[in-house]
C-alpha cells in the first residue's frame, strides 16, 4: 500500500529558539517535478520585530567579544557544516542541483565561513590606520561594528548566498537578521540547527522564510535595523528598499556577484558593515606635561 507522505515543517529560527511564525501561515515550495518539498513558515511583520529585538540583544555581548574567540566559533560553524555535508547535499539536489554542483556549494561554502573566521582577528589591523595631523597628537581610526544587519539572502541559491552575507556581518561583531531565499529556504533553516549547535550566542543570526518582498519592505523601514545587505535582487524591488533606507539613513548594499565563484570573498565585505570610530591622544612634551586639545 501507498503512504501519505509526511512532509517535514521548517520553523523559523529566532534568539537562538525555533518557534512557528507568529501568524501561522506556511506555504509550500515545488521541486522541477512540482512535488512538494516542505512546509515551511511564512513570517510576519511581527516575526521580522521579534527577530530585531533578538539581534539588538545580542549585539552588545557579542561585539563586545575577543575578535579570536568571535574566530573560534565561526571556525566552529564550519566545523559543524562539515559533519553535516550529506544532508546539505541531499536538500540542495531536492531543489533542483545535481550531485556535483550540490557538493561542490557545501564545499565551498565551508572553506567560505573558514575564510571569514581567519579575518576576526585580523580584518581591524588591516584595515585600522595612524593619520597624520598637523598637532602634537596620534590620531588613530579604528573599525566598530555598525550593528543590527538586515540579509536579503540571494534567491538564486539555497546555501552560498546565505553563507557569503552572514559570514562578513558577523565576522566584524555585527548581529544579523537574514531573510532566507523564498523558493529555495531548506538549507537556510537547516543552517539555523548548524548555527544552534555552533558556540554561536542567541540573537547573533536570526534566520526567517516566507514572501522576500513582504520581509524585505519591513527590515528597509524598520528603524533599529543600521544596515541593510541584499544580493542581485530584481531592480524594482532593490529601488524600493534603497528609498525606504534613506527614510532612516540605514545604510544599503546591493552585491551584484556569482556566490559561487571561489575568488568572491573579500575584505571589503567585512569592512563596508563597520563604522569608522576616530580618537586623538595628545604627545606628551618633553617636561612632561601634555598638549591641550
Amino acid at each position: 500500500m501507498s503512504r501519505l507522505e509526511v512532509l517535514k515543517t521548517y520553523k523559523i529560527f529566532i534568539g537562538g529558539q525555533f518557534p512557528r511564525t507568529e501568524s501561522g501561515r506556511y506555504y509550500t515550495p515545488l521541486d522541477s517535478k512540482g512535488k512538494a518539498l516542505a512546509n515551511i513558515c511564512l513570517s510576519s511583520r511581527k516575526d521580522v520585530r521579534n527577530a530585531v529585538v533578538a539581534a539588538r540583544k545580542a549585539i552588545g555581548p557579542w561585539s563586545e567579544r575577543a575578535a579570536f574567540n568571535r574566530g573560534q566559533i565561526l571556525y566552529r560553524i564550519a566545523e559543524m557544516l562539515e559533519g553535516r555535508h550529506a544532508q546539505f547535499v541531499d536538500e540542495l539536489m531536492r531543489q533542483g542541483s545535481s550531485k556535483v554542483a550540490a557538493a561542490n556549494e557545501v564545499n565551498l561554502s565551508i572553506d567560505r565561513i573558514v575564510y571569514y573566521a581567519g579575518w576576526c582577528d585580523k580584518y581591524n589591523q588591516v584595515v585600522s590606520s595612524v593619520n597624520p595631523v598637523s598637532s602634537s597628537h596620534f590620531n588613530f581610526s579604528s573599525l566598530e561594528p555598525m550593528g543590527v544587519v538586515g540579509v536579503v539572502a540571494e534567491q538564486s541559491t539555497s546555501l552560498i548566498g546565505l553563507v557569503s552575507l552572514i559570514l562578513p556581518a558577523i565576522c566584524g561583531g555585527n548581529s544579523t537578521v537574514v531573510l532566507a531565499s523564498e523558493n529555495l529556504p531548506l538549507c537556510a533553516v537547516t543552517f539555523g540547527e548548524v548555527i544552534h549547535s555552533s558556540d554561536v550566542p542567541a540573537g547573533v543570526i536570526n534566520i526567517l522564510t516566507g514572501s522576500t518582498e513582504e520581509m524585505a519592505v519591513i527590515l528597509a523601514s524598520h528603524m533599529d535595523v543600521n544596515a541593510l545587505i541584499t544580493s542581485n535582487l530584481e531592480t524594482k524591488l532593490s529601488n524600493k528598499l534603497a528609498l525606504l533606507s534613506v527614510d532612516n539613513l540605514k545604510r544599503k548594499f546591493d552585491y551584484e556577484v556569482n556566490w559561487v565563484e571561489k575568488e568572491k570573498q573579500a575584505l571589503h565585505y567585512i569592512s563596508d558593515l563597520q563604522e569608522i570610530k576616530t580618537t586623538w591622544h595628545p604627545i606628551e612634551n618633553v617636561g612632561g606635561a601634555s598638549s591641550s586639545y
